[in-house]
């Protein structure tokens, strides 16, 4: 058998700093000069959801695809349905599977990662489903690295000098070159994660403690995590106009 690979879409949120409005399910518009494209073949407008899902569906070494959907919401999966290419809904490979998230994304990808353990993947992506503008090439330079590295991230370095903060006051000036902004998808091998995740998981009830992505899980209780050159392109819609970028 060959080496098998899942994807998890993050899609679980709330989108607070978009006002409350659920940023995956709005209508990706038409700008002239983006990466990709904001429709179907068939002309149907593709969501920023369904721009990100189809992305990975593309890729022929993708098996199983999670999407994780806000919680408690009785039209929870029914919106992220809604909110995607129906071809993709009707096709048999890969699968898409919906599972609810939880209060933070930590616990939402937790979620989906319980639910892949009884597809056994060797490897698992985990993308934000509000970064639409993901190119296939770079989800299979993630898989080429991860299958190298066990753990990998793609990142972009900062425009602008960063620096550390303490009380409201510059702390420390750092070197830009030392520094990088990440990306998704970030990769992993799939056993590894899913321990490291049911470690944090009893680490946030002990202490008060938050996980601001998968690549620091596994820094903590597994090991070190390669990087690799990102996109320019591979933007994350955090306020309203970011969509419009």
């Amino acid at each position: 058998m060959g080496t098998s690979i899942a994807a998890v879409i993050t899609a679980a949120g709330s989108s607070t700093r978009m006002g409350g409005i659920k940023k995956e399910y709005l209508v990706l518009p038409e700008i002239p000069d983006t990466v990709g494209t904001a429709r179907e073949p068939d002309g149907e407008a593709l969501t920023v959801l369904g721009a990100a899902v189809s992305v990975f569906a593309s890729v022929d070494r993708i098996g199983p695809i999670i999407i994780t959907v806000p919680p408690n919401a009785d039209n929870g999966e029914y919106a992220a349905r809604r909110a995607l290419p129906q071809r993709l809904l009707r096709q048999e490979v890969p699968a898409i599977f919906f599972v609810p998230g939880g209060a933070s994304r930590r616990v939402s990808v937790h979620h989906a990662l319980s639910t892949l353990a009884g597809f056994k993947p060797d490897y698992v992506l985990i993308h934000d489903g509000a970064r639409p503008w993901i190119r296939p090439e770079l989800v299979d330079r993630v898989i080429d690295a991860v299958i190298r590295y066990d753990a990998v991230l793609p990142a972009m370095p900062p425009s602008e000098t960063p620096k550390e903060l303490e009380g409201g006051f510059v702390k420390r000036h750092l070197n830009r070159a030392s520094v990088v902004m990440a990306q998704t998808p970030q990769a992993f091998a799939f056993k590894p994660l899913l321990a490291a995740h049911e470690k944090a998981a009893q680490r946030e009830l002990a202490e008060s403690v938050e996980y601001t992505d998968d690549a620091q899980i596994w820094g903590e209780f597994v090991g070190p995590v390669a990087v690799i050159g990102g996109d320019k392109d591979n933007r994350k819609i955090t306020f309203p106009y970011d969509i419009l970028l």
